[in-house]
């Protein structure tokens, strides 16, 4: 949990809350819940349990043990803002992030609902990123709820991008990640639909970083859009707006 990840656009994970169930379409080759459910049964195992949801409090502090500063995706394997997270938990891990100020820290949720429920509850520090994930033009409306939350900065995962998103709004967004995805049984994504949203970032100056193709065959599919990688990473003064 604390080596290095291999998701392109963090340094590390860490996962207080493990498990999670299933929301909207793009949940539906989750690869989290993939990996997990390999191990389901084996004693011992930190996913004995499979994807069944589970906190995990003896992992709460483990950002402050680590003294480099990275940047820390949280929550690879779940979803801090699940409805079976209870908010002390949240609040707990809130808490650490703050503490942990050399760190940055990104979260991402679908269930952008009980993140704006809960966004007065919980003290936002400026090293916390906070994104949504966007699949598809039905689930537009949880880039506004993100859009009033008090994060210092704010991103979007449009990820595994299953359909265009011609009206997108990125009006108090700061950073847009873009994907297909992988794995069997992968959903095809179309080129066009990743330029009209590089175009778009382009047009508002939102830095834009594309994943992946995906499919089967991910590694061979590769990460180059007309002949080169984007790799759009927020600026810092962006983390003062």
């Amino acid at each position: 949990m604390s080596e290095k990840s291999a998701i392109e656009w963090t340094d590390s994970t860490w996962n207080p809350v493990t498990g999670c169930t299933k929301i909207s379409p793009g949940c539906k080759h989750c690869y989290a819940e993939t990996f997990a459910e390999r191990w389901r049964g084996i004693p011992g195992h930190p996913y004995e349990q499979g994807f069944d949801l589970r906190l995990w409090p003896d992992r709460l502090m483990l950002p402050l043990t680590w003294k480099k500063p990275r940047t820390v995706f949280v929550n690879s394997m779940s979803d801090l803002f699940h409805e079976a997270v209870p908010l002390p938990f949240i609040q707990e891990v809130f808490r650490t992030m703050g503490t942990a100020s050399w760190h940055t820290f990104q979260i991402l949720t679908k269930r952008s609902e009980r993140l704006a429920e809960l966004a007065a509850s919980l003290n936002w520090p400026p090293n916390v990123w906070m994104g949504v994930s966007i699949e598809s033009a039905d689930y537009q409306w949880r880039a506004d709820h993100l859009r009033d939350l008090p994060a210092a900065l704010r991103f979007l995962s449009l990820e595994p991008l299953l359909g265009p998103l011609s009206n997108l709004d990125l009006s108090g967004i700061h950073w847009v990640i873009v994907g297909g995805e992988s794995g069997a049984g992968a959903r095809p994504i179309e080129a066009d639909w990743v330029r009209e949203i590089r175009t778009k970032c382009y047009r508002q100056g939102v830095p834009f970083f594309f994943k992946q193709w995906g499919g089967v065959q991910k590694k061979r599919n590769g990460r180059a859009l007309d002949g080169q990688t984007w790799d759009g990473m927020p600026k810092e003064h962006l983390l003062e707006a």
